[in-house]
């Protein structure tokens, strides 16, 4: 299956959740689209909550069925939770990671970035936004891009890096220090319905 390159609002709150992480998609209208948005009260079976839940984290992160799926599968053969293990994986992918960073304002803008080659790990160009970024690892942006347009604006709109990355603004250079802890990620997501859903 393809990635989803339809409305990102009209997705969001089909999902009841904001996809690009702003919120502004729910302000107006926090109900699903179409003519009968406002006035459904159709009940979810459990099936049905187990696949919205599935996909309101795969279009938060941008990410395909087939690698949503198997990095569901690594995520398996880890030790601890599997659903915790699944969003740190996600969260660990070079795309999110740039976004965390504010060097993006969405994480299909930081998408964007990577596979242009505006993006060095360790001083080594990588273009390849499901990359596994390490803790460790140094995340800084080529010569030429530093002073690219969207990067500026996203800086100045971005003031919050999570707990498990440092960032040197001045140098546009950050660090991913740590793996997140669950309470870190997203607490719109129970990913222990995903692991039921892949479970059947």
């Amino acid at each position: 299956m393809a990635r989803y390159t339809g409305p990102s609002w009209k997705l969001s709150r089909r999902l009841g959740i904001s996809l690009s992480g702003t919120g502004k998609e729910l302000e107006k209208r926090p109900y699903a689209p179409g003519q009968h948005g406002p006035n459904q009260r159709k009940k979810l079976t459990e099936y049905g909550l187990q696949l919205q839940e599935k996909q309101k984290l795969r279009h938060t992160y941008g990410v395909n069925e087939r690698q949503f799926r198997t990095l569901f599968d690594k995520a398996g053969k880890m030790q601890g939770k599997h659903g915790e293990n699944f969003m740190i994986l996600l969260e660990t992918r070079l795309d999110n990671v740039v976004y965390r960073l504010g060097l993006a304002r969405t994480r299909r803008g930081a998408r964007q970035l990577v596979n242009h080659g505006h993006v060095m790990v360790d001083g080594k160009r990588v273009d390849i936004p499901s990359f596994s970024v390490k803790p460790g690892q140094e995340i800084s942006l080529r010569e030429k891009s530093q002073n690219l347009n969207v990067v500026n604006e996203s800086m100045e709109v971005s003031n919050f890096v999570p707990e498990y990355l440092s960032f040197d603004a001045d140098k546009k250079v950050g660090t991913f220090v740590r793996l997140p802890e669950r309470s870190e990620l997203s607490a719109e997501i129970n990913e222990s319905l995903i692991v039921e859903f892949y479970s059947r």
